[in-house]
């Protein structure tokens, strides 16, 4: 059985009350999740990524949010940035490609990838765009971090009003220095960005550190910030329509930088770093923030999958057959068995030690994404990480991947069925398999897990601590997509072998592709929040024809009189 059609279908997104449809919601269930997605009238070719960036949230405490009494909301908003009303105005002037979307205003910023809480506030983030804040209650736009002038603007497209900005899609939040800290590259240049939560950003240029690809997350410990290249490629020939000739990196760089040296030196001052060398090629990783031990990270490799590259027409899937056009702008599934790696480095030495791995191609294929435990508790000593893998998808590997990679993947090894999807727990300590469940369809899909804390906030314990922090003692929650209509899982993160304890749905409810999400405790409105006004970020107006000039003009009044014709 095939991958769900509607995955990538343009769908109204819908406000819903989903209902206990199986099982019982336990004791200790609370809070929000925030699920990052792109909106569903800009998914599809080239690549499905590069969507208008929408919020979805799930309240997990039923009559909440206008929920009727007993059913547990689940609401949806376009985010109402500059880029989306510019697009919304002037469809006309914009177009896809392998980058993202363009237009004569500029790049837009999709912030459609994660979702970020920080104390009372959430942000949405994208790899090529300032990340962006939203109300958490009315999920309406704020602003950007910092003023375009404070970064480092990537000119290799015109931007007069909509900067290309490379940065990252997993910012972290410094719970000792209550800051945000993220990245800025320039021509493989890594800055380092730290941002106090209003006013300018401050950004260091990092010495001798080259991206020679991207930068799609950046982790810390408490003493250290750590930065890695990851696996997306894009070659010029790709910006102008052309095909990859060369596969993603098979090694990378990883860089560690040291906070105090940041803290010691002036914005804008060269700060040194220490750099090491890793493989396979990875997207997403995460340090344990007690370093006393070490600098503890685990890197969720993607190896021999391809997230730059996207089915299109006239390609053929990986069992030979014509790849049906409901997946066209899907991106490059693993064609080989996922792999998960921890490694201790130690920065007096300039050592590397790799203590444990998980690689079992039975059992573990096309990792999705993963849920830790937050909150401060939590991440000092995690206990568990849950990760979904999709299992191998043969709808999802094109022909023209398989010979890019000729080199590294052997076609006899392909699997010669379809896997579901799998949500497995893994130990912090050693990557052992603690519990894992499987779902039986292939047409199901999982999507990012949340990691949701027990009774959070409770007996002095931090707002998004529960009982007892590192990431087993709470639930997992998984929004599953099929053609029969999106439901929602909630699991024991002690025991998510059992299955569901509950299921959440409602009948026919569609939701296409969604990306990264992020468990928070029940936040209030933001009201004081300092952001640059999209009308003080003009000044290259004049490099617009008339027409388009007067659109974005009544954009800026529209955001400074707080009309949103987006709503």
């Amino acid at each position: 059985m095939p991958l769900p059609r509607s995955i990538l279908q343009p769908v109204v997104p819908e406000d819903r009350d989903l209902a206990v449809v199986a099982g019982a919601i336990p004791e200790g269930l609370t809070g929000e999740c925030f699920i990052a997605a792109p909106h569903t009238s800009t998914l599809g070719p080239p690549h499905a990524f590069f969507g208008a960036g929408m919020t979805y949230v799930l309240s997990l405490e039923p009559g909440t949010r206008g929920a009727a009494p007993g059913t547990f909301a689940w609401r949806q908003a376009w985010i109402d940035s500059p880029s989306a009303r510019l697009q919304q105005k002037r469809p006309d002037a914009f177009v896809r490609s392998m980058l993202g979307t363009h237009s004569p205003f500029g790049l837009v910023n999709a912030a459609n990838t994660a979702s970020l809480p920080w104390g009372d506030r959430m942000f949405m983030t994208w790899d090529v765009g300032r990340p962006v804040e939203i109300d958490p209650v009315s999920l309406r736009y704020l602003g950007e971090v910092g003023r375009r002038d404070e970064w480092q603007v990537f000119d290799l497209l015109p931007g007069p009003v909509l900067p290309m900005i490379t940065s990252t899609a997993h910012p972290i939040i410094d719970p000792d220095r209550d800051c945000l800290w993220t990245v800025n590259t320039y021509f493989g240049q890594l800055h380092i960005v730290r941002w106090d939560g209003e006013g300018p950003i401050q950004r260091w240029p990092i010495a001798n550190a080259v991206v020679p690809q991207s930068v799609h997350t950046i982790t810390q410990t408490r003493d250290w910030l750590v930065v890695g290249d990851c696996a997306f490629k894009v070659e010029a020939a790709v910006l102008t329509g052309g095909d990859r000739t060369e596969p993603a990196n098979a090694d990378e760089p990883i860089y560690l930088i040291r906070k105090a040296d940041l803290d010691a030196a002036k914005s804008g001052t060269e700060v040194g770093c220490l750099r090491y060398e890793l493989a396979p090629e990875m997207n997403h990783y995460y340090a344990q923030y007690d370093d006393r031990d070490g600098v503890v990270v685990m890197f969720e490799h993607t190896q021999n999958a391809d997230i730059a590259m996207a089915a299109r027409e006239g390609d053929i899937d990986a069992w030979g057959r014509p790849t049906d056009p409901a997946f066209y702008g899907l991106y490059g599934f693993s064609m080989t068995p996922a792999r998960t790696t921890m490694h201790c480095f130690d920065p007096q030495r300039g050592e590397r030690l790799e203590v444990a791995e998980i690689y079992d191609p039975e059992r573990y294929h096309t990792r999705q994404l993963s849920a830790f435990d937050w909150s401060a508790e939590g991440w000092e000593h995690p206990e568990a990480v849950h990760s979904v893998y999709h299992g191998f998808r043969p709808e999802a590997v094109q022909q023209r991947m398989l010979d890019l990679y000729a080199d590294r993947v052997d076609r006899a090894m392909l699997p010669t069925e379809e896997m579901p999807c799998t949500l497995a727990t893994h130990s912090w300590d050693g990557l052992q398999t603690i519990s894992e469940y499987r779902w039986r369809d292939t047409t199901d899909v999982a999507t990012s897990p949340i990691f949701v804390p027990r009774s959070a906030g409770r007996d002095g314990r931090s707002r998004h601590a529960g009982e007892r922090p590192g990431g087993l003692h709470g639930f997992v929650v998984v929004p599953v997509l099929s053609d029969h209509g999106m439901r929602v899982e909630i699991f024991d993160a002690n025991n998510v072998g059992a299955g569901p304890l509950c299921t959440l749905a409602s009948p026919n409810h569609a939701v296409p592709f969604v990306l990264h999400s992020a468990w928070t405790p029940t936040l209030g409105v933001v009201t004081d929040t300092d952001h640059a006004a999209f009308g003080d970020e003009l000044g290259q107006i004049d490099q617009l024809d008339d027409d388009l000039a007067n659109v974005a003009r009544e954009v800026a009044r529209e955001l400074a009189e707080g009309l949103n014709p987006l709503a």
